[in-house]
C-alpha cells in the first residue's frame, strides 16, 4: 500500500470510527477545518522514527495552522509491545526538546491492547487503528476543548462501553473495510 492509500484508510477510520461514533468529541471540529495534518513516515527503525517525530513537532512550532497530526509508521513498530515500550522514548524527546506540556502523544496501533484486558476485548478497538500511529496533539488546544465539554471523564467509560456493545466482530470488520476501501466507494 502506498503513501496515498495509508493515508486514505487512516482519514476513514478518523471520519468513520473516531468521527463516526464520537470516540473523541474533539475530532470531528478540527477534521471538518482540515487542521488534521496526516503523514506517513518512512521509518524503518526506531531512531528514524524519533527523527520523523522531532520533525512534525518542529513543524507544529512552526505551522500553527496545524491543530494536530497523526505520524503513520507502516514500517516500524508492527508489534505491540515494542510499539508501546516504543512510546517511553516519544515521551523523553518531548522532554528533551522541552515540549512537556505544549504537545502530548497519544497512542493508536492495530493491535492495541490495555493494560489488564484480553487481547480480543473490544474496548481495545478505541485504540485501535489500520496503522501504528503517533497522535501529537497541542496541550493548550486539549485543555480548552476539555474545559468546554461537560463529562470529560465520562468519555473512556461511554467508549468503552459502546465498543462493547458493538462487539471485537463488528470493530474487526470496520477497520479491515477502511483497508480494503479506503476512499468509502463500493462495498
Amino acid at each position: 500500500m502506498g503513501e496515498p492509500e495509508i493515508i486514505n484508510a487512516t482519514r476513514k477510520w478518523v471520519e468513520d470510527v473516531v468521527v463516526g461514533y464520537n470516540l473523541c468529541p474533539f475530532a470531528k471540529r478540527e477534521l471538518a477545518r482540515n487542521r488534521v495534518r496526516f503523514v506517513v513516515s518512512e521509518a524503518e527503525t526506531e531512531d528514524d522514527l524519533l527523527h520523523a517525530l522531532h520533525s512534525e513537532l518542529q513543524r507544529l512550532d512552526d505551522e500553527p495552522e496545524i491543530e494536530t497530526t497523526l505520524l503513520i509508521h507502516p514500517n516500524v513498530l508492527q508489534d505491540f509491545g515494542p510499539y508501546n515500550e516504543f512510546l517511553d522514548a516519544a515521551d523523553g524527546l518531548l522532554a528533551y526538546l522541552e515540549m512537556e506540556g505544549v504537545y502530548q502523544i497519544a497512542s493508536f496501533h492495530p493491535d492495541y491492547q490495555f493494560e489488564g484486558t484480553e487481547p480480543d476485548a473490544a474496548e481495545n478497538y478505541t485504540n485501535r487503528s489500520p496503522f501504528p500511529m503517533l497522535h501529537l496533539l497541542r496541550e493548550a488546544s486539549l485543555e480548552a476543548a476539555i474545559g468546554s465539554y461537560p463529562d470529560v471523564e465520562g468519555i473512556p467509560d461511554r467508549n468503552i462501553e459502546l465498543m462493547g456493545k458493538l462487539g471485537a466482530q463488528k470493530m474487526r470488520e470496520i477497520l479491515a473495510n477502511c483497508l480494503k476501501n479506503p476512499l468509502g466507494t463500493g462495498e
